[in-house]
């Protein structure tokens, strides 16, 4: 087991100094999405194979792998140009990300926080879209690692299971699993029973987990908190990891640098 940070939790930043900081930070692991973390690139377009050069000798100086090149696409837009310029652009990272050395390109499937009934309607092009991307993955030798999110198309198990299904690709499909994501009712979920559920079914697909933790206030308002302060509950993810005999990255997501140390604790128990 690896312990990681979503690297842009700590700003944008020069390439030297953001590699630095992580290995003092004592992390050995990041997630990069290059346009949010690094100074001079402010779009996919905008990288260039001098940046990736210059990014691979930094993290690989400072001790600190990239298991995940972010490039989180809206994949079940209906709309066509919102959708090809998504399926475009995570093809073309998914070759910046082996130049990289990422182990995977991790995306979600949609931008917006979308109902139940456009769930639906957009899964079909979200399937499509993917599948896509998969045959350029399957070229290069490349894995694309999708994400499950209960507002978006890829919404639950049964979604999950079915596009693994379709693409019957366990060397170049994988899976990001964010628990936190998954956990629309926090208050009447048994969340030991719907890991316990998703581990037995897709585990074998995944190599990177997001940890995170949050509360929620007001009017539902999502409010990220410190690890083991807020409603989640890791017992049935931390008896699984425990299972494995492979290496499972550990990623935090929404890190307040305030809290860094004690998250990080928290993750090194899982």
């Amino acid at each position: 087991m690896k312990i990681g940070v979503r690297a842009h939790d700590y700003g944008k930043r020069d390439i030297e100094e953001l590699a630095a900081l992580l290995h003092d930070e004592d992390y050995n692991a990041a997630q990069l999405a290059l346009p949010k973390a690094f100074m001079g690139i402010d779009r996919y377009e905008d990288i260039t194979m001098g940046h990736i050069e210059k990014i691979r000798e930094a993290f690989a100086r400072n001790m600190v792998e990239i298991p995940v090149f972010g490039c989180y696409m809206d994949l079940g837009n209906p709309d066509p140009q919102v959708r090809e310029y998504a399926v475009k652009t995570l093809k073309q990272c998914l070759f910046w990300g082996k130049e990289l050395g990422a182990a995977v390109v991790g995306t979600e499937t949609a931008y917006p926080h979308l109902d139940p009934e456009n769930r639906q309607k957009w899964k079909p092009y979200m399937t499509d879209s993917v599948l896509r991307v998969l045959e350029e993955a399957q070229r290069i030798g490349m894995k694309l690692a999708i994400e499950p999110v209960y507002w978006h198309p890829l919404a639950d198990l049964e979604t999950t299971l079915e596009i693994i299904r379709k693409a019957d690709d366990p060397s170049h499909l994988r899976l990001i699993f964010d628990a936190s994501n998954l956990l629309e009712f926090p208050e009447s979920t048994d969340q030991g029973e719907l890991w316990e559920a998703w581990l037995k079914a897709v585990g074998e697909y995944v190599d990177v987990m997001h940890i995170k933790d949050f509360s929620l206030g007001k009017n539902r308002f999502y409010q990220p908190e410190p690890l083991g302060q807020g409603v989640m509950r890791y017992e049935a993810v931390s008896a699984w990891l425990r299972e494995q005999e492979r290496e499972i990255y550990l990623l935090r997501e929404e890190m307040n640098p305030l809290f860094a140390k004690d998250d990080l604790a928290f993750m090194r128990k899982l």
